[in-house]
């Protein structure tokens, strides 16, 4: 092996999620590749795996300590490269680079500022600190065009600012049924032909928005539409609660964590998101690739990837009452109508596949 490069992210999932193709890149070149992640698993291509305690809370004193070890990290280990991941790992790491003279050359990937520029004190609280470090982000890169706007307001980059549509995916992993195959994939989970399923891939949390989705759902004048919840999280006790309090045991699901996404979209007929803020978000670019229509929130990332009524319906930030007819407007629309969507949707997601973007990546890291 030759030079080092680091690979870092708060989760060693997302780093097994999105950039194992890259990691694998690396060796190829001759690098040793390491990684460094919140916990200690086998991750694919790299050659090491390290611990930084991470902690989602930001202001926690273990993200503080692992500012300390991040720096005795780059310090002994002389990378020629880092690659940064994912809002928490990002901030410390470059945090931790600050104070070292002869540091390497860090690509920082944001994968969706946590603010946009409406906000207000909520902005601040993060802008600060990319303010901060912009003097150690070498070249950053950005996923959406609001995105690439704060990036370039505010000069949050040293050397250069790249737009990247996003990280690449694969391709097998968008999955096509016909009419009857959908029927059939519904009656295996137990729901009738002519049952409509809405489903929401995302961890329970208060970004990602699931309380909004199940009020609204309470309302929705279209008794055969089900919700379908896959994942798990912080608010999922809550968002049982509130099913249990507005008595939609019957039309909303929590499937718990869903490994094969994907395959679930073959009985779904339409996606949907009530998320906060995303950068250029996993689950509706795998529905737009398995052909399904979407119904998301109007923010930064979603009108990335959403056109209204060519593939899709987007709906005001919280705006419950929209949502709702949102919904029941998906519900009424004539099955070609729906597939029209599907298809335009599909046809937008192959600019995102890995095969479209890998060596843009790959040159974006040779700069």
């Amino acid at each position: 092996m030759g030079k080092k490069i680091l690979y870092c992210a708060s989760t060693a999932s997302h780093i097994i999620n999105f950039h194992l193709p890259y990691l694998k890149a690396f060796q190829d070149m001759g690098y040793e590749v390491h990684v460094a992640v919140n916990k200690e698993v086998p991750i694919q291509w790299a050659d090491r795996v390290i611990v930084l305690p991470f902690d989602k809370k930001y202001l926690s004193l273990k993200n503080v300590k692992a500012i300390f070890q991040a720096r005795k990290l780059l310090k002994a280990q002389q990378y020629a490269k880092i690659c940064i991941h994912t809002t928490l790992a990002s901030t410390i790491i470059r945090v931790a680079a600050l104070s070292i003279n002869a540091r390497p050359r860090i690509y920082c990937i944001v994968h969706g500022y946590l603010f946009n520029l409406n906000n207000r004190l909520k902005k601040w609280f993060y802008l600060i600190p990319e303010k901060i470090t912009a003097s150690v982000s070498d070249i950053v890169m950005v996923m959406n065009c609001e995105d690439y706007e704060i990036a370039t307001r505010y000069k949050l980059y040293k050397d250069k600012l790249c737009y990247i549509n996003g990280m690449g995916i694969n391709s097998s992993r968008f999955k096509s049924v016909s009419v009857d195959q959908k029927a059939n994939h519904k009656k295996k989970l137990g729901y009738k032909e002519d049952d409509f399923l809405f489903v929401y891939a995302a961890e329970f949390s208060k970004r990602k928005n699931q309380k909004l989705l199940i009020r609204a759902f309470s309302k929705v004048r279209f008794e055969k539409a089900h919700l379908l919840l896959a994942g798990d999280g912080k608010s999922l006790k809550e968002c049982k609660a509130l099913v249990k309090e507005l008595e939609l045991m019957y039309r909303v699901h929590f499937l718990g964590y869903v490994h094969d996404i994907p395959s679930l979209y073959t009985a779904c007929d339409a996606v949907v998101s009530t998320s906060l803020i995303e950068g250029l978000p996993f689950n509706i670019l795998e529905a737009m690739g398995c052909g399904l229509p979407v119904i998301a929130s109007n923010i930064k990332g979603h009108r990335e990837l959403i056109e209204h009524q060519k593939n899709g319906l987007l709906f005001e930030t919280e705006n419950e009452e929209e949502l709702i007819s949102n919904i029941e407007e998906m519900c009424y629309l004539s099955s070609e109508h729906r597939l029209s969507y599907g298809q335009m949707g599909k046809e937008m997601s192959k600019k995102y596949i890995l095969d479209s973007v890998f060596s843009q990546i790959i040159n974006a890291y040779s700069e």
